[in-house]
Order: structure tokens, then sequence, then C-alpha cells
């Protein structure tokens, strides 16, 4: 059974439809991507499954228990990393807890094990400006996952980063996803990105947005260094590239 299941989703604004007959799966511990054209109704489908939106028709499963409309059991992460600058790096990750009742001194101890796991370890004190941004982001991301612990919705996490630091940053979530067993949705315009890290990766073209594609990339993770120099990795491109301009 799927961890989190999205079956025939369904929606629209003022009239026109964004997305239609929408459905993808989601297993445990496994990374799958979103990928498409801006436009697509990418963004508006994170905010199906979280629960900000409720479709028009459709449902969303997790575990086999219907959420659909129902936020707070998914966590949802946003391209920017939005942590408050007037905040510590604990206090910004501790904050989730904060929302959901918990007083500071407790949320603060919660989320202190974390840090080493993280790769955070020595920032608890520090503010957002005293770290890089590959440092931030892996805070914003420890913050997603102390708000829920199963499921992360990453709206395109790492775009905003120098391509090293992507790089680098691909490799350690790939090790912290499977540290503490987190299955991860994200969503990316970047080809190369969806191939490198997703174990499947779902085209969402046209407009209203469908699901067009399932692509299983077979290639075991961590892929090789230079993955992206293979003659497989350039026909998944080619595919992915071809599959996009028929629509």
């Amino acid at each position: 059974m799927a961890q989190l299941e999205v079956s025939h989703v369904t929606k629209s604004f003022d009239g026109r439809k964004v997305l239609e007959d929408v459905s993808i799966r989601l297993g445990e511990k496994e990374l799958v991507a979103l990928l498409g054209v801006s436009g697509g109704g990418k963004t508006t489908l994170f905010n199906v499954i979280s629960g900000i939106l409720k479709p028009d028709s459709g449902q969303v499963f997790l575990d086999g228990e219907e959420i659909t409309g129902s936020p707070g059991k998914v966590s949802y992460m946003l391209q920017k990393d939005l942590l408050l600058p007037y905040r510590t790096i604990e206090d910004n990750v501790a904050l989730p807890l904060i929302i959901k009742g918990e007083k500071k001194k407790a949320a603060r101890s919660q989320v202190q094990p974390y840090f080493q796991e993280f790769g955070l370890e020595g920032t608890q004190k520090k503010y957002p400006a005293q770290l890089s941004g590959g440092m931030r982001q892996r805070a914003a991301l420890l913050r997603t996952y102390m708000f829920s612990q199963k499921i992360a919705l990453l709206d395109e996490p790492f775009s905003a980063l120098d391509t090293l630091t992507k790089i680098a940053m691909h490799k350690w979530y790939l090790n912290v996803m499977e540290q503490i067993h987190l299955s991860t949705i994200f969503i990316t315009h970047d080809i190369d990105e969806a191939i490198l890290l997703a174990d499947r990766i779902y085209l969402l073209t046209g407009s209203p947005g469908t699901i067009t594609e399932e692509i299983v990339i077979k290639e075991k993770k961590p892929r090789a260094a230079d993955f992206n120099l293979t003659p497989e990795f350039l026909e998944y491109k080619r595919y992915i590239l071809e599959k996009i301009g028929e629509n």
C-alpha cells in the first residue's frame, strides 16, 4: 500500500480548471519528482495534498486514511527557506512544535537530537544571517521535518543554491532521508535534478495539468558521481524532453 495516495484530483479557480483527474502515489522512503513547465498546476497539487486547498473532486490518503482538506498531516516547504531573521536557528526549527502547543523550553529540548543528524550542530544559537545558503536550507528542512515526520512536500528546495552547493545538498538530503525514514515529493523544473534524485518522476503537463507520464529511474541510489555523463542518464533526459515537448 502506498504511504501517500492522490486519487483523481480535479481543481478549478473561477471556473478555470487547473488540475484534471490527477493521481499519484508515494511509497515509504521513496523520493518522487513532480516535473513540468511553470503554471502547470504543480503548486496547486501540493496545496491540495497538504490540505490547504480542497479539490473539486478526488481524494488524498495517508497510510490508508483519507486526509482530503485536512491541513497539518504532511510537511510542506516552499522554495525559499523563510527562516525568521529575529529568531535563532534553534527557535526557528522548534517553531512547528510551539505552534502545536508545546512550551518553548520543551520544544527546544525535542529538536536538539536532530541538529547533529542534519549537520547543524553548533548553529543552535546563531541567526539565519550568520549561516550559508546551504546551511539555511538544512535548517529549513529540519523545521519542515519537525512539522510532520512522515512525508515532506518540497517545492523547488534547491533551486536558489549555486551548483556546487546544490550537488552537496543533493547527496546530503538522500542520506538524511535514509537515516530518518522520510518520504518525499519534490517539485522541480530541473530535469537533471529529477533524474539524479528521484525513484520515479511524474510529468504534470498541459492546461489543465494532468499526469501524462510516470518514469521509473532504475539505477539504485546513491547514484554514481558521473551518472549524469552516462548513456542511461542521457536517454532518460532525451525521453523526458520529448514527452514534455509533445504536451
